[in-house]
């Protein structure tokens, strides 16, 4: 491990995140947002998520990195080998997502932790740790990600329903609030999120008319099997590419049989944000 990972991984250890300003360049965001606007499976596989307010956002998630655009992304040398030396070994890719939050009518999400689902997905411990990267501007006015700073030290908290969404109890969330730094995650686009799956993390409505869109790749440690063991979820080694390869690859769109999360459509432990 470098010694920018050394530090990056003091960081995630004591405050459940680690922001990487520039994990994309200018350029590789706008691909990726330019094939995500533009590709029709994605489009055709999107559903939504609803607030208490009724706003919805947009996703489309899946489980098999391919060879188009976002699979690569997922696969890049420049995330595998920072989450593998955030979660202290070898990484599996558990699910990708395209996050499409739209001006005026995109959605909020409430308080919770990652793991409060995949727990009950049947992972057997939280060595699991997710990037969010920002293809549009993140700010506090479109709904950028918030985070409780140190938050995931409190362990796994007991979720519920809220809504159409899963949120942490706020009873102990509101005490996480007392005891922790609230930081809004404001990201320019390519900027990375690396985030522990026990951190309290949420994001407001987007009021403004600004789209924030986003790309979410979600791993687990090679050692955490699930419980459950489902045979769409990729438990072998990535096929990890060089970030020269990714950065000088044309634009592509999904092709043929990817293996989207439709099952999500209907199920109340899918994490969005």
């Amino acid at each position: 491990m470098d010694g920018a990972y050394r530090l990056e991984r003091a960081e995630y250890a004591a405050d459940g995140f680690v922001m990487v300003r520039n994990l994309l360049s200018a350029a590789e965001a706008a691909k990726l947002l330019a094939v995500a606007r533009s590709d029709e499976a994605l489009r055709r596989h999107a559903y939504d998520r609803t607030d208490a307010e009724g706003r919805a956002t947009r996703l489309t998630a899946w489980y098999d990195p391919g060879e188009d655009s976002f699979g690569q992304l997922c696969r890049t040398a420049r995330i595998v080998d920072r989450m593998s030396a955030l979660l202290g070994e070898e990484v599996w890719h558990y699910h990708s997502k395209l996050m499409q939050k739209e001006p005026r009518v995109g959605g909020a999400w409430e308080w919770h932790q990652d793991y409060g689902y995949w727990y009950e997905q049947g992972f057997m411990s939280a060595d699991m740790a997710s990037v969010f990267i920002a293809l549009d501007s993140a700010t506090r006015e479109n709904g950028c990600l918030q985070v409780l700073r140190g938050s995931h030290r409190f362990g796994r908290i007991s979720h519920g329903v809220s809504g159409s969404q899963i949120g942490a109890d706020p009873e102990r969330v509101e005490e996480a609030m007392r005891r922790c730094e609230l930081v809004h995650c404001e990201m320019a686009p390519g900027d990375g999120l690396f985030f522990h799956s026990n951190l309290l993390h949420r994001s407001d409505a987007n009021r403004s008319d600004m789209p924030r869109w986003s790309v979410i790749c979600c791993y687990a440690a090679r050692s955490n099997s699930a419980l459950r063991r489902d045979p769409r979820l990729n438990y072998k080694p990535l096929m990890r590419i060089d970030d020269e390869t990714f950065a000088e690859a044309a634009p592509r769109g999904v092709t043929g049989d990817i293996d989207f999360n439709t099952a999500q459509r209907d199920s109340r432990v899918v994490n969005v944000r």
